[in-house]
């Protein structure tokens, strides 16, 4: 499999934004954007308000104990769906990434085009904070992705008015064990691996599975999944035995919903 993917410096990301956004202008991107992006399975879709993942605002995934690669192969086939939603002349997406772990191949095999990802690397969460808004206030993108190890309430409402403003989606990762924190994300998404079943062709791994849970969601109760990934079909799927389960609301809304 080939593939590529743009890496830049924090210093040199503003002047491809401007490149970018100079691309775009005239075709009018705003009045062809997309509300929501269907996540590609309906359970998912049916749990959101939108009937699938609002575009134009931030949320939030973290990941739980057991994490490993999960986090980022949820986060690498969000980002491709949002891609896919924004059509071909808006289609880039852009990871602000406070490592080196990310692997091309990898983040690929979740259905992301790396031709269309621009990757940036920077040590300070000040300087990734800055790119994810400076990014996302240009509206050249398709979606923008940080890892973001501590966002206050103030943070996190400057990303939600710079995804407003430029009508493009933001992605905030949290890494494993970090604080509950007041956030003004739209969605709030927790994710863990979870125990393959045994392949049915003979010995070996099954189908990588994944526990996702809808912790938060702005007009919405919290659920939770049991989903694996199809290698063959190139697409995701929940577990038969976890059809649509529900996590246990609070009374309050439980009541609210009748």
């Amino acid at each position: 499999m080939s593939y590529r993917h743009d890496l830049v410096s924090v210093e040199a990301l503003k002047s491809r934004i401007l490149a970018l956004e100079g691309a775009w202008q005239g075709v009018g991107r705003h009045e062809e954007a997309q509300p929501a992006a269907s996540l590609g399975l309906e359970p998912l879709d049916r749990a959101l308000p939108w009937s699938g993942l609002p575009t134009a605002c931030l949320h939030e995934v973290s990941a739980g104990a057991a994490a490993d690669g999960a986090v980022a192969g949820f986060a690498a086939y969000l980002l491709a769906r949002l891609s896919a939603a924004a059509g071909r002349r808006q289609s880039a997406v852009l990871w602000c990434a406070a490592g080196d772990g990310l692997y091309g191949p990898g983040l690929a095999a979740y259905g992301l085009d790396t031709h269309r990802l621009i990757l940036v690397r920077g040590r300070r969460q000040a300087d990734l904070l800055w790119a994810l808004e400076e990014a996302l206030r240009s509206g050249a993108l398709a979606a923008v992705l940080g890892e973001i190890e501590e966002a206050d309430l103030t943070a996190t409402r400057r990303l939600q008015l710079a995804a407003e403003a430029g009508r493009t989606t933001a992605l905030l990762l949290r890494p494993p064990g970090g604080k509950p924190a007041p956030s003004a994300a739209v969605t709030a998404w927790r994710i863990a691996a979870a125990p393959s079943r045994a392949a049915s062709w003979g010995a070996g791994l099954g189908r990588e599975r994944w526990r996702l849970e809808l912790v938060r969601c702005r007009g919405g109760l919290p659920r939770q999944w049991l989903v694996e990934w199809n290698d063959e079909a190139n697409r995701l799927a929940v577990a038969a035995e976890f059809r649509d389960r529900s996590v246990d609301a609070p009374t309050d809304a439980r009541r609210l919903a009748g």
